[in-house]
């Protein structure tokens, strides 16, 4: 677990303070206007984290999750690489072409420009579609000792892509604001293959799983047969359908999506075959991810703020006052705020809050995964709310003249990042523990996923929103128009989003109510949960 914890932060120090970084790269070297360099951003964001599915799907299908992590782990490298050599040649990056345009890269610059975001978002995409559940699959669920480690190995995870990623907004970023762009984006490529060095020299010490049959085959099977079997008649019993007894891994049947049952109707005059009949396993397999999806969509907007933070934030932090005593602090390391309260609260969480927890609720992890996620949501509606009075009172100093101290933006960062402590590591550990085995690195990526939604999400809000905006408004200009945000009105769309995310919860509340987690993970011997708040979703109200 070491080797791999040390993977993690090595790969995500570089991967983190990129992400922070860039929307001021975009600006000050790529020549791209406020919202074009946030858009820009956002959409690598979301593509890297949609690419998550490619790496889950490979790692569970064609290559072992190791050596996905490895293959695609040598792809993020040479982006890096390559985005480094375009920040350190002057030929490769484009003249200033005047304000007014969303960007001034065009020709074969703009080519190198695109291709390698679109190599970096597939090297990062990929390796973190299979790296978690390689970590996870060190460890045994269905033992009651080693469920306990589980849980702690994703706090750990957690823990250890957070310490990563403080360096990275810290030293990193202080190299490439104060030493130039492409020591910091060297420094990310060096850090990140000794990460995949590290990863690959650990080999021996790994429970490797054997790969299974292609998760998608296995979903389209039993869609195909519940629609080529609609006109049938379930049987009463369910113990009449149709279950393959030579598999070690049995899931129980469960009512929901009932007309998928018709999927493991064995047809008349005929041998159980695929693609003719599908066993009961293989059919709630495909429920148990059907069940996932309201729950993922629910988490999409917590994403789409967060991708706030790493863009308007900064630019924000561009008109605040930067010193911290004699220390000047990079905008872009406003983040190591949140950062450095993770640090501090997930080892007291892990070590202080589970353990009392776990004496009155009975469950491994102290709280089960869906509640965190509900308490991020939470979190993550009351930092963008506080965003939008920080942005009040800095926009009006800043016209009066005065800028405030760039630490005002530690209390948005500071909520959101005690919101991503809980969703993140709650959506890991949810995903992970109720994915058939087969399937664990695609259902895995369900987590990125969401925060690909939510970073796209992002881009589609800027602009249905300046293009609403810009009609209604006395100035006829979007309330994120140009490259001024002390002239628009940022405020207002960070309350437009804390508006959704209460309606949202609201959302996650019915979805995670009505999930029904796996019988048969369920152990006879650990004690039932006891009531908990209303607030926080059950998991005895949800078992099905």
């Amino acid at each position: 677990m070491y080797i791999y914890v040390s993977l993690t932060g090595l790969e995500n120090m570089g991967f983190v303070a990129n992400m922070v970084s860039l929307v001021l790269y975009f600006i000050y070297v790529m020549y791209f206007d406020s919202s074009s360099s946030s858009n820009t951003l956002t959409n690598l964001m979301g593509a890297t984290f949609l690419l998550t599915l490619v790496g889950g799907f490979i790692s569970d299908t064609y290559l072992s999750r190791l050596n996905t992590c490895l293959v695609f782990g040598c792809l993020e490298v040479i982006a890096l690489a390559m985005v480094t050599i375009q920040a350190r040649s002057k030929h490769l990056q484009p003249d200033f072409c005047g304000a007014g345009k969303s960007s001034c890269i065009t020709g074969g610059k703009a080519v190198y420009f695109y291709v390698s975001l679109c190599l970096l978002a597939l090297g990062v995409g990929g390796v973190k579609g299979a790296l978690p559940a390689l970590g996870a699959d060190q460890f045994n669920a269905k033992d009651p000792v080693e469920a306990k480690a589980l849980a702690t190995f994703f706090n750990w995870l957690t823990l250890s892509t957070t310490v990563g990623a403080a360096i990275g907004v810290t030293a990193i970023v202080w190299v490439s604001m104060n030493r130039g762009w492409y020591w910091g984006f060297f420094i990310s490529t060096v850090t990140a293959f000794i990460g995949f060095l590290v990863l690959a020299m650990g080999k021996p010490f790994y429970r490797i799983q054997p790969r299974g049959e292609s998760p998608l085959i296995r979903i389209v099977q039993v869609m195909n047969l519940a629609i080529k079997n609609r006109k049938l008649t379930l049987p009463r019993s369910p113990d009449d359908l149709y279950e393959n007894t030579d598999k070690a891994e049995r899931i129980a049947h469960t009512g929901q999506f009932s007309f998928l049952d018709k999927a493991a109707i064995v047809p008349k005059d005929s041998k159980p075959e695929p693609w003719k009949v599908c066993p009961v396993t293989q059919v709630e397999e495909v429920k148990i991810l059907m069940r996932m999806l309201p729950v993922l969509a629910s988490t999409i907007l917590l994403n789409t703020c967060m991708a706030q933070l790493q863009t308007f934030s900064v630019q924000q932090g561009r008109f605040m006052d930067p010193q911290l005593g004699r220390l000047n602090v990079p905008t872009p390391s406003i983040p190591v705020i949140p950062l450095l309260f993770m640090s501090i609260l997930i080892p007291i969480y892990e070590f202080f809050f589970v353990p009392f927890a776990r004496k009155i609720t009975g469950h491994p992890s102290g709280i089960t995964q869906l509640q965190r996620v509900g308490v991020g949501l939470v979190l993550a509606a009351v930092s963008m709310a506080i965003a939008g009075i920080v942005e009040v009172k800095r926009r009006e100093n800043f016209h009066k003249g005065h800028k405030i101290s760039l630490f005002w933006l530690s209390f948005q960062y500071g909520i959101f990042g005690i919101a991503d402590m809980f969703s993140l590591v709650g959506l890991l550990h949810f995903f992970y523990k109720e994915a058939p085995v087969g399937m664990r690195s695609l259902s895995t990526s369900f987590t990125w996923l969401s925060l690909s939604f939510g970073y796209f999400l992002s881009s589609i809000f800027v602009d249905i929103i300046n293009a609403v905006t810009k009609r209604v408004t006395h100035s006829k200009r979007g309330w994120l128009y140009g490259q001024d945000i002390n002239s628009n009105n940022l405020n207002l769309f960070y309350w437009f989003l804390a508006i959704l995310s209460v309606l949202n919860f609201g959302a996650y509340l019915c979805a995670a109510s009505w999930y029904k987690y796996r019988k048969e993970e369920a152990d006879p011997m650990t004690p039932k949960p006891l009531y908990m708040p209303a607030l926080l979703i059950d998991e005895r109200t949800t078992r099905g």
